[in-house]
């Protein structure tokens, strides 16, 4: 395993892939650890450099106190691409992923190449929305939200006819109630709209056509505020396209890196 400490926080990464290659930077969605990338990962070609994380509050990483706030995460992941070396990255971001990387790229633009936005947008969901979940998650925990985030995880299809879906519904609820809940207030306190408008780098914006979370309307609105954004729909699919349709996922990172002239 490996590991860096940011601010006594202790951050779980994993590093894999030819040191020269070209570095694509993962991060994942609300109630996931860098697990939830393994299906993708036999969809993207050979050669690449792949760096994933545990964010705070998820899989082996720490768990401070909750709330947090974006810089928390947008701190995390800078400090891990540094302690690496990596340069140049492709950034993809699934939901709250894709927040950290639009912060990201407004705190230390030299990291870029090029972004991939999944299934996020530039301001995801209300206050209202946001302190609700807070709120039962400290009451209860997560177990109480589970079945609902499962409909808009995953289509109904994939939810009927998986026989993983226990394990993935098993990964949300043993995130840490901290984890949940403070990354919750830090997706509820942030507005990237200004941010998105500023992206200068080759950026793709996919969402799920049966995504409960951010929906396809969202994250066309995002295309829409960075200039040149490519935007692509993955039909029949959820929330999470990297675990229910990871070769159709990685075929339009493929075709995007291509494209761009990265690979």
């Amino acid at each position: 395993m490996q590991m860096i400490t940011r601010d006594g926080v202790a951050l779980h990464y994993r590093d894999e892939g030819p040191k020269d290659g070209l570095t694509l930077v993962f991060a994942n969605s609300l109630g996931t650890d860098f697990r939830v990338w393994d299906p993708l990962l036999p969809h993207l070609p050979e050669g690449l450099r792949i760096l994933r994380y545990d964010k705070r509050g998820h899989g082996l990483s720490d768990a401070p106190p909750a709330p947090y706030q974006m810089d928390d995460h947008i701190g995390d992941v800078a400090a891990i691409i540094d302690h690496v070396g990596a340069r140049d990255v492709v950034f993809v971001g699934l939901s709250i992923g894709g927040l950290i990387a639009q912060g990201l790229w407004a705190a230390r633009p030299d990291l870029f190449r090029a972004i991939a936005l999944v299934d996020t947008g530039h301001k995801i969901g209300t206050e209202e929305i946001w302190n609700e979940r807070i709120s039962t998650v400290e009451a209860a925990g997560i177990a109480p939200l589970a079945d609902a985030v499962m409909e808009r995880w995953f289509s109904a299809e994939f939810r009927a006819n998986e026989p993983q879906l226990a394990l993935w519904r098993n990964m949300l609820v043993r995130t840490t109630a901290d984890g949940y809940a403070g990354s919750s207030a830090a997706i509820r306190d942030v507005d990237f709209t200004a941010v998105a408008t500023s992206i200068a780098v080759p950026t793709l914006c996919v969402v799920g056509t049966e995504d409960g979370s951010t929906p396809p309307a969202l994250v066309k609105e995002l295309s829409e505020l960075v200039a040149g954004a490519r935007y692509a729909e993955i039909d029949g699919v959820g929330h999470i396209p990297c675990v229910e349709a990871p070769e159709r996922l990685g075929a339009l990172l493929t075709g995007f890196m291509r494209e761009i002239g990265l690979i």
